[in-house]
């Protein structure tokens, strides 16, 4: 299963959402909004608040950065579509 968290008003955010829907692969959204104590959490799992983010936990793999993460899901997702 693959996670993204994620801001609405972030555009690195939307890049990354609008590769997932591209690709037609499943995928769970957690809102992070600035100043939301959800953030806390964000930093336990990855070690900063900074969004997007994204677990995949089939591959035991997270990530920031917009288009690492795209890349990494192009690598890993695209041939098995």
């Amino acid at each position: 299963m693959l996670e993204l968290y994620q801001k609405e008003s972030c555009p690195y955010c939307t890049k990354v959402r609008g590769v997932l829907d591209e690709l037609q692969l499943d995928y769970i959204v957690h809102s992070m909004p600035n100043g939301s104590p959800k953030r806390v959490f964000l930093k336990t799992l990855g070690g900063k608040e900074q969004v997007p983010f994204l677990v995949d936990q089939v591959h035991g793999v997270s990530m920031y950065e917009s288009d690492d993460i795209i890349e990494y899901l192009k690598n890993t997702y695209v041939a098995k579509n």
